[in-house]
This record gives C-alpha cells, structure tokens and sequence, in this order.
C-alpha cells in the first residue's frame, strides 16, 4: 500500500515538473521572440457538392395514368427519345385508353374475370401472354389488374424486350418506330394508333430534375 501512495505521488511530482518546465519554456521563448507561440488549428475542407441534371419527357396534360406509364418507361428502361416513347404511348391508348382492369369489348373486370379476348394494358389476349401477365404476378407478388403490376410486366416482356434496343436506340420517326411497334403488339387493326402517337409528341415537354450529392 505505501509502494503505491509512493509511485503515486512520483507521478504526480512527474507531471508537475514536466508542466512548469513546459511553462518556462514558453516565457523564454517569448522573451527571446516577443511572441507567445500558438498552436495551429487544422481547417476542416468543405464538403462540395455536385449538382446532378437528369432530363426526363413529361406529359403535364396528361391523366395520372398516362403520367405514370410514361414516368416508369423511363425509369425501367434508357428510352430517352420522345417520338419512341410518344410510339409507346399511343399504342397503348389505342389497346386500352390507359386502363388496366378493361376486358376486350369495353368490361371493366379484374384479371381473373376476363374470359375471353384481350385484357388490360395491351390487350395481352392470345393464352400464353395472358398467363405470362398472371405468372408474374404471382411470382412478384402484385395485383394483376394493377397498373403498376402490368407496366413491369409489359416492360420485361420477351416480346417487348426483343423490340427494346431499337426504341432505346433512338433517332427514328413516329411511323419508323411503329413497326417495332407492330412486333411488339401484333395489332389487327391499326386504327389512330400513328394518330395518338403523333399527339403525344405534341403534349410531351423536356423536364430537368436538379439532384445535390456530396464528392
């Protein structure tokens, strides 16, 4: 017990001397320079910020059910050209206005109520895309009748996939996308599908999105 009161107070005695010593050092100093010395801080960088543009198609006159097809297809996709979205967006106003529980003929039905003829978004009518639709939502668990679940399933589509590097390729007509178009959907009737296209060029609108992130 004594050894360590000892070693204690040798310590203490340690830190004391080295202290004053410390504090003669820096009288002498001053008196030879006449400046007391300081420590220098260390300045902190500033993070900078990078600003991201990412440009998207919008269509502000458009339903809430064409503004958000339109949003998805670019974001599960890289189609960036407006005449090969706008050639998307009248195909599917041509097969379905937009609505997602429609049965060929006009029915308004869920999924497993569409007994016959198209049903849905593109109208997948012939057995094996119809039961491709009802595949895909089971194995991602979302409602076939939604529109949210049948735009991922148009989009990974194997028809539609064959026909994705041209629309992803950009820099052709309204008319020349329409035969890809064609591939993909294998209409009967073309109807005002080139017309509905051609209007949504018209409604479509360049919009910048400015994102911060940090280098």
């Amino acid at each position: 017990m004594i050894k360590k009161i000892f070693m204690g107070l040798v310590s203490v005695t340690a830190l004391t001397t080295a202290c004053v010593a410390s504090t003669n050092l820096d009288k002498e100093l001053k008196e030879v320079t006449g400046t007391t010395p300081t420590v220098e801080s260390v300045e902190e960088t500033p993070t900078e910020e990078l600003v991201k543009v990412e440009k998207t198609w919008t269509c502000p006159t458009c339903n809430p059910s064409e503004q958000y097809v339109l949003k998805r297809i670019q974001e599960l996709t890289l189609i960036d050209d407006r005449n090969a979205l706008a050639t998307i967006m009248g195909n599917i106003k041509s097969e379905s206005n937009f609505h997602s529980n429609i049965c060929e003929g006009g029915a308004r039905v869920p999924y497993n109520q569409c007994h016959s003829g198209g049903f849905g978004l593109i109208q997948w009518t012939s057995i094996g895309r119809y039961n491709g639709l009802g595949n895909f939502a089971r194995k991602f668990d979302c409602d076939p009748s939604s529109l949210e679940c049948q735009v991922r399933w148009m989009i990974n589509e194997p028809q539609f996939q064959k026909e994705l590097p041209v629309f992803e390729g950009g820099g052709q007509t309204v008319r020349d996308y329409m035969r890809s178009a064609y591939r993909w959907l294998g209409w009967g009737i073309k109807g005002h599908r080139e017309h509905y296209s051609y209007e949504y060029v018209k409604k479509m609108i360049h919009s910048e999105t400015l994102t911060k992130t940090s280098k």
